[in-house]
């Protein structure tokens, strides 16, 4: 692959100067034509100097009365028939300089649209020249061998050298170093561990690595963003078309006020005069380009739009319907919490619970070992593993027989708690035991993604209206997740037919969009005017039927999508009424026989500049966010990375608060308060006071002022309080258990502490953190 893409390398800058000579060749010949009439005429020699130009009028008029005469034949009147008759009026009238003029700017207009083509859909192009056709593949005797593409198998092991493009979605058989910026729009670089997945399309920044291809090269990620690429250019916006539409108005007004012109005055001139300055080209040119320039601008932030339509649609939007589980929601199940029997170790439950899970398959096998490697726990190679489908899995650990899974029987009153907890929270059970019984459950959620409730306001902000949640899950899970995210309705419990039910009933009152991860949200997709894929982590059906797919794993660059679009729609309009709106001023002036045609060629041409270059702003602009300086990244990345540790001492802080709820006068009360106290004061307030030197300062810029920051700062001040307040406690009880006057706002504290903590923790991720790309 890396060869084959090294040899392609020599043809693309051939390939580039073709273009750039097509783009500009004619513009430049009829600028020589025109300047050398010019230095004819100034010479003295007029008659050689109307030659020249004429020459230049007869060779625009020729291919655009062709091109017009084919639409006609096949019944497309489109508002180039005012160019068309504005070069022969001069030709007629002999105003063989108006003509040149008007020919250089119909060529002027077709050079800049083509620059500006070329340059907003250069990302979409990059795409396609970067589809790798090739993939070196190991050879099962030894050795390795380069292949087509097409013949990579799910299973096969590759070779990825350096500075390659991924060929297939995999797993990296060794640590890598990847260049993911053209699939998912980061641009920093990204380290991936032995194991872990990897999307087609990106490159590899480091050593060369081995993958173990997972998808085929047709059901990779990065096929399904060539084909939309394809896709995209291919389409042209329903503003483009929209410029022939306006013919049916625009031509006969125009005629009108040339005939007019023309009749009042008996000077057939006016009219030539009012043709030249209506050349229509601020809306045969600018609005696409700048729809092709959101189209390109959206590519950039990681979301392939199908096509113009799509994007003018999504510009229009005013309902969006989300699928909750791997959209509002990570997708995949995370332990959140690990309860363990009186006198357990949570770390051991953990990691007996991983080690055995080690070889399934299910996802919730995958939460486990995930979790234990991210907390640095040593897993054990399992023996005697089996796994009975709906019930769990077993395995013998160390020689101990360890269950993972359901349990049967009576559970103990600690073991009732935890699950009664789990029900109220929406969270799944994993319990884990031996041959004598419960050593501990671990409770599992779907975790809201941090930036989905900043995504939701900056949907509103953006025009959307009216937001749905529809979710096969359970309603009291769906109600809790709607109430964090902010959403205006809640579909539960729905089946893939009632989602597309629901789209299709809310696509008959507005523009909507519908947004899926799934096989089973494809019907939903297709039903909608605008179906958007989480293709970096959905499934390719999904992707399939979708108008738009993020290719990187955020929901908000949905929100920057819809601001992208708003904007170029804006744009695209706005160039087209300002232009029309001089050309028709101008087009009065011409009538009155105050604008002869030379003087009103050249003022047309300067409005076609103007608005092309109007157009050019849709590639820029429109955003509501905020990109972070690299060193304020630096410090959300670090932040981030320590409230792994603070959920620990969270963990610890809650069992110990059951324990002086329950079991006040135990022995094992005091030290597992003082152990919580140690943790608290060494781990989580310095965590919070190198924030408030740091991070929250370096936050005043991006959020706009200090005061962005204050209602947190004021969480550190209430999780120090509560912090010196269980120490207080601990020095009055001294060496015995706490006395019964303390026990109750000592409870106060310890639970006050646990749920001060975990807002301020969820505060962070959801206004900072997610501010990083």
């Amino acid at each position: 692959m890396g060869t084959e893409a090294r040899e392609c390398v020599p043809e693309q800058p051939v390939r580039r100067r073709w273009a750039r000579g097509r783009e500009w060749g004619p513009l430049t010949a009829l600028t020589v034509v025109v300047l050398v009439g010019a230095g004819l005429w100034l010479a003295g020699r007029p008659t050689a100097a109307d030659w020249l130009w004429a020459a230049a009028t007869v060779a625009a008029l020729a291919p655009a009365a062709w091109s017009t005469l084919r639409r006609l034949w096949h019944r497309q009147f489109g508002v180039d028939v005012i160019a068309v008759l504005a070069l022969a009026g001069a030709l007629v009238v002999r105003e063989y300089l108006a003509g040149a003029v008007i020919a250089l700017m119909l060529a002027t207009g077709r050079s800049l649209e083509a620059y500006a083509q070329r340059r907003a859909t250069r990302d979409l192009r990059a795409l396609l020249e970067r589809a790798p056709r090739s993939a070196r593949r190991r050879r099962p005797g030894g050795g390795i061998e380069t292949v087509p593409l097409d013949r990579v198998t799910v299973g096969d092991r590759l070779v990825v050298g350096p500075g390659d493009v991924v060929p297939v979605d995999g797993t990296v058989e060794e640590a890598a170093t990847l260049d993911e910026s053209v699939v998912t729009g980061e641009s920093q670089l990204v380290a991936r561990a032995a194991g872990e997945p990897v999307a087609s399309g990106v490159v590899n920044a480091g050593a060369g690595f081995g993958l173990r291809a997972t998808k085929s090269a047709a059901a990779s990620t990065y096929a399904g963003i060539v084909r939309l690429a394809e896709e995209a250019t291919a389409h042209k916006a329903p503003m483009v078309r929209m410029a022939d539409r306006y013919a049916a108005a625009f031509v006969p007004f125009t005629l009108v006020v040339a005939g007019l012109g023309w009749l009042l005055s008996g000077e057939f001139v006016r009219a030539v005069a009012v043709l030249v300055v209506a050349t229509p080209c601020p809306l045969l040119l600018a609005t696409p380009i700048a729809i092709v320039s959101g189209l390109s601008r959206a590519a950039r932030r990681g979301v392939l739009v199908r096509d113009g339509g799509s994007l003018e649609l999504l510009g229009r939007a005013r309902t969006l319907l989300v699928d909750k589980t791997g959209t509002l929601t990570a997708g995949r199940p995370r332990a959140a919490e690990t309860v363990v029997a009186p006198g357990g170790d949570r770390d051991e439950v953990l990691r007996l619970a991983a080690s055995v899970e080690q070889l399934s398959p299910h996802v919730l096998a995958a939460a486990l070992v995930r979790q234990a490697r991210d907390r640095g726990l040593p897993l054990a190679e399992p023996t005697g593993v089996t796994e009975e489908p709906g019930r769990g899995v077993s395995g013998r650990i160390d020689g101990r027989l360890v269950r993972v899974g359901q349990l049967d029987g009576e559970l103990p009153q600690w073991a009732a708690g935890a699950a009664e907890r789990a029900e109220l929270a929406g969270r799944s059970v994993v319990w884990v035991s031996d041959e004598r019984g419960p050593l501990g459950a671990i409770l599992l959620e779907d975790p809201v993604r941090p930036d989905a409730r900043r995504t939701v306001r900056r949907l509103r902000e953006a025009g959307l209206t009216r937001l749905v949640m529809v979710t096969g899950d359970r309603q009291a899970t769906a109600e809790q997740v709607a109430r964090a995210v902010g959403v205006d309705d809640l579909l539960a419990r729905c089946s893939p037919q009632e989602k597309a039910a629901r789209v299709r009933q809310e696509a008959e009152r507005a523009v909507t969009v519908m947004v899926g991860d799934g096989v089973n949200d494809a019907p939903a997709l297709a039903e909608a005017h605008v179906g958007v894929a989480m293709g970096a982590t959905g499934a390719t059906a999904s992707a399939g039927v979708a108008d738009a797919v993020l290719t990187v794993d955020r929901l908000d660059r949905l929100a920057d999508a819809v601001e992208i679009a708003r904007h170029a729609r804006r744009i695209a309009t706005q160039s087209a009424v300002v232009g029309m709106g001089l050309a028709v001023a101008a087009m009065l002036v011409a009538a009155a026989g105050k604008l002869p045609p030379v003087a009103g060629a050249f003022l047309q041409e300067g409005i076609d500049v103007v608005v092309i270059l109007n157009a050019l702003r849709a590639l820029g602009g429109g955003l509501r966010r905020r990109d972070v300086p690299a060193a304020t990244g630096e410090l959300l990345d670090r932040y981030a990375g320590e409230h792994g540790g603070v959920r620990d001492v969270l963990a610890g802080l809650r069992d110990t608060a059951d324990l002086v709820a329950t079991h006040p006068d135990s022995p094992d009360c005091v030290p597992a308060l003082r152990e919580v106290h140690r943790r608290l004061v060494g781990q989580v307030l310095p965590h919070e006071e190198a924030e408030e030197q740091h991070l929250y300062p370096a936050l005043a810029g991006p959020l706009g002022g200090d005061e962005a920051t204050s209602t947190m700062s004021r969480g550190h001040v209430e999780i120090r309080r509560l912090v010196d307040g269980i120490g207080g406690h601990l020095a009055q009880a001294g060496a015995g258990p706490p006395r019964p006057d303390q026990v109750t706002d000592l409870l106060a504290t310890l639970y006050g502490l646990d749920a001060v903590l975990r807002l301020h923790l969820a505060q962070e991720e959801e206004d900072y953190f997610s501010l990083r790309d």
